[in-house]
């Protein structure tokens, strides 16, 4: 089977995932190509990757979306010459991750997969294929994506627009994606498969396939952290982003710097050079490699997640293979990672039921790391691709 994998990016979370898959497809037999926009990040060594188009169109492409509030309307010639060697190639299923950020021609893709009538798997990473313009709405708490987008309030929010086009962009979107009859949904948690069976893609065939993580990499790693930050006899509370923002909940970690006495520590990791930060916070860049990062889960006493917009929440589960409970906001799938052995969920800004379950965890230990690797072994990657592995060769089965 040749299978051809399409996003946005060829590193961070959805270009691991999608390399990841690669790999385990090949692993199986199959001939697996992978695609994505030149950038900044391309990792070196690429096994049968192509590059869609140039940095210059990419940036024409997204200036352009900028200005009209059309992203995703424009690249014609790139699109052209990717899809000339996509048809050469002749694949048997093609795996589509984030269609967003001005590198395709949405409408020329989708009528190439119309046309092919083969079977199309899209993994959603975010909400952005049922919306006008955001790949998340809820931190500000908007249901337009249901009927209808219009009057954007996150116009200047990624994807950057001055020209409000969501009503006609969500119209777009509901004709374009319709247009593949041999397509499969699949999505990270069940919070957004029920937000997709709520949207104009609610008639498609949808799974849900949580993101599995390297189980290999992401495990109890004692170190030295604590002794080199000078954290010895300190709580350490924990919190991991790859961007601190209030999405992400940085507010709630500025409250609870100053709520926590000084047995506490908040240690950041993500932080942007640029991004304030409480003082006493131990503030640490996103350049860590894997196992650093490891190194710094297991060292800590809880791990911490107030984010407001969360597909699924793989920092969660990075915490728990470690060892070390998690705390956090009961928002998007975030929840689905933490069960009663594990760690503790709270609504959703309730930053006094947060601080009292840091308080808990910290003082009782009522979460042995045993409990905490058990519940992440569950999101196994080797398993989850497996899953993906099956998926193609079922709706291959059916050419």
């Amino acid at each position: 089977m040749k299978i051809l994998h399409i996003n946005s990016h060829n590193f961070g979370s959805t270009g691991s995932i999608m390399l990841g898959l690669a790999e385990e497809a090949r692993s199986r037999g199959h001939r697996c190509v992978t695609a994505s926009p030149p950038g900044r990040s391309m990792v070196p060594g690429l096994r049968d990757h192509w590059f869609i188009g140039t940095r210059l169109g990419r940036n024409l492409h997204l200036l352009a979306g900028e200005w009209t509030g059309l992203t995703g309307c424009f690249s014609m010639v790139d699109t052209w010459l990717f899809l000339c060697r996509a048809e050469r190639f002749d694949p048997d299923v093609v795996h589509l991750h984030n269609l967003h950020n001005g590198y395709l021609n949405l409408p020329m893709v989708m009528a190439w997969l119309a046309r092919r009538n083969r079977p199309v798997v899209w993994t959603l990473h975010d909400c952005w294929a049922f919306t006008g313009k955001c790949p998340y709405f809820d931190t500000i708490g908007c249901d337009r994506w249901r009927t209808g987008c219009h009057d954007c309030p996150q116009l200047s929010a990624y994807p950057r627009s001055r020209v409000d086009n969501t009503r006609r962009m969500w119209e777009n979107k509901r004709r374009w994606f319709a247009l593949p009859e041999r397509m499969t949904l699949v999505t990270p948690s069940r919070w957004l498969a029920d937000l997709v069976g709520r949207s104009f893609l609610k008639g498609q065939s949808l799974r849900v396939i949580p993101n599995g993580i390297d189980l290999d990499v992401f495990r109890p790693i004692p170190s030295s952290f604590r002794r080199d930050r000078g954290l010895e006899g300190k709580f350490m509370v924990l919190g991991v982003a790859f961007q601190w923002t209030r999405h992400k909940g940085l507010d709630v970690f500025e409250a609870l710097a100053r709520r926590l006495d000084d047995r506490f520590r908040i240690v950041l990791v993500g932080v942007d050079p640029e991004t304030p930060v409480p003082e006493g916070v131990l503030a640490l860049p996103r350049t860590l490699d894997r196992e650093t990062l490891a190194k710094i889960y297991t060292a800590a006493d809880v791990f911490v997640n107030p984010t407001r917009e969360e597909v699924l929440g793989m920092v969660n589960l990075e915490a728990l293979a470690c060892g070390t409970p998690v705390v956090t906001f009961r928002t998007g799938g975030s929840p689905e990672c933490v069960d009663e052995t594990c760690g503790t969920v709270v609504d959703k800004d309730d930053t006094d039921t947060m601080e009292r379950a840091i308080r808990r965890i910290c003082g009782e230990r009522p979460y042995g790391p045993e409990a905490c690797r058990r519940a992440a072994e569950k999101f196994d990657r080797k398993c989850r691709f497996g899953e993906y592995g099956r998926l193609y060769e079922e709706i291959a089965d059916k050419i």
